[in-house]
């Protein structure tokens, strides 16, 4: 911030002299900088690692310096979590979670290492989608979950396609789909339940800025129907308390969103993705601030 100090004299370079050399340039380099600490001790490894800035002469950390990080301590909770970090041309997207719950690569599998990327600290590379045949399907028939939390970052200049969704089928066209998050025309993010009726919000910004932005959707009985972005809820609805229970595979890039408000000319997501997974259980806000400041 701005500001200015004295040269301190000979006469006057005791302590408060020393507080003020302190407290201007050389604090504000020190809290900008990187810290990585190494403690060793006889027979173990121990290891602290921290990415410390400097806002307003203020220093914050975050619990997790990865994402890979932030999802492992919350992979008990998850249906599946994929990097999308495969390499072009593959064919099976790798779950972490534990339950190996491999997803299957529809379409065609590009792999990007553009910078800047979200989780920049992870492996490099993202899933680019075509915005046509591309997506992500996961490999098993399962029933819809009646509490969850979806979770995906994205980066688009193209409005409109499905980010993620529980449809009835693995491939082609469903007929029964819902729990989904897509992009309208503008860019807004529409988080879609189905109960004897369309229950949708939706966020007041747009975001096919061609940034990338890490989204979260979550829904219980009893918190109801929230959605945020980027670490902040950006639109809830509390009333919204059940969904309609079917089988069916959740879909990442690709989807049917026909009957749903301003879906786009197509169910296809045209961007890339980084770091998809479904959860069994209501993501606190914590644990969202966390997972959102591991991949910035």
């Amino acid at each position: 911030m701005p500001g200015a100090h004295a040269a301190p004299s000979s006469r006057s370079f005791g302590r408060r002299g020393w507080r003020g050399i302190v407290g201007g340039g050389l604090l504000a380099a020190l809290l900008a900088t990187t810290c990585v600490l190494t403690a060793l001790t006889p027979g173990t490894n121990s290891a602290y690692v921290a990415r410390i800035t400097n806002s307003v002469d203020t220093a914050a950390t975050a619990p997790y310096f990865t994402c890979a990080a932030a999802y492992a301590a919350d992979k008990s909770n998850a249906l599946f979590q994929y990097p999308l970090t495969e390499a072009t041309g593959a064919t099976t997207a790798l779950d972490v979670s534990g339950r190996t719950a491999n997803g299957n690569y529809q379409g065609s599998m590009t792999r990007s290492t553009t910078t800047p990327i979200s989780c920049s600290r992870d492996t490099n590379s993202a899933y680019v989608l075509n915005g046509t045949t591309s997506y992500l399907s996961t490999p098993t028939q399962v029933t819809t979950p009646a509490t969850f939390t979806l979770e995906t970052w994205f980066k688009t200049t193209v409005g409109g396609g499905k980010l993620v969704g529980f449809e009835a089928n693995q491939t082609g066209t469903s007929s029964v789909y819902d729990r989904h998050v897509y992009l309208n025309p503008t860019g807004q993010l529409i988080f879609g339940t189905y109960n004897n009726g369309l229950q949708t919000i939706t966020s007041p910004l747009d975001y096919d800025d061609n940034l990338w932005h890490h989204v979260i959707a979550t829904f219980s009985a009893s918190t109801g129907m929230n959605l945020w972005v980027d670490g902040k809820n950006v639109a809830a609805n509390a009333t919204y308390t059940t969904a309609e229970a079917h089988a069916g595979w959740w879909r990442f890039g690709g989807g049917n969103l026909s009957g749903w408000p301003t879906p786009g000319a197509t169910g296809f997501f045209t961007g890339s993705m980084r770091y998809a997974a479904v959860y069994t259980v209501v993501l606190s806000p914590a644990t969202i601030s966390n997972h959102y400041a591991a991949g910035r």
